[in-house]
């Protein structure tokens, strides 16, 4: 498999969150409906708290989609497409998400192998899937699979 670390993983999309701050605190909206990287069912959302140093990877699912915010704290987002008819197939794809590196939303579409790395926590992560979740949908890999070639201490 081609192990090309690049930008971009067809399917993939990452939107930027704007945040509205003053004296009492912030507002953000995560998603809407008529958000390019949000046009599907919504089937289930969830929440997980992971601490500093904590991963968790690899895994994909076959017919889910999974929409991951980072609420707080940081982690760095390893990707890698693995559908042999996608365009971007073999890329890697790295994103930094949480306070440190600013709020965003990403899409994980169907076939694309992904894990995170808590670098700051606590870390609270919500989870929007297009799916209920289905134990046969998904297929775990090691952290230290040799088809990702991953440093995830970089």
């Amino acid at each position: 498999m081609n192990r090309k670390k690049s930008l971009t993983i067809q399917g993939v999309f990452v939107k930027e969150l704007v945040r509205h701050c003053d004296q009492r605190g912030f507002f953000s909206e995560i998603v809407q409906i008529s958000d390019k990287i949000f046009r599907s069912n919504f089937a289930q959302l969830s929440h997980s708290m992971a601490k500093k140093g904590v991963l968790k990877a690899w895994h994909l699912h076959h017919k889910q989609t999974d929409w991951m915010y980072v609420a707080t704290g940081d982690i760095k987002l390893g990707l890698f497409d693995m559908r042999k008819t996608s365009n971007t197939y073999g890329n890697l794809m790295e994103v930094f998400l949480g306070d440190t590196y600013g709020y965003k939303i990403v899409k994980v579409p169907p076939g694309v192998a992904h894990g995170y790395k808590v670098s700051k926590g606590p870390m609270h992560i919500i989870y929007l899937m297009d799916k209920e979740y289905d134990p046969l949908d998904i297929v775990k890999f090691p952290s230290n699979d040799a088809r990702f070639n991953y440093n995830w201490n970089s």
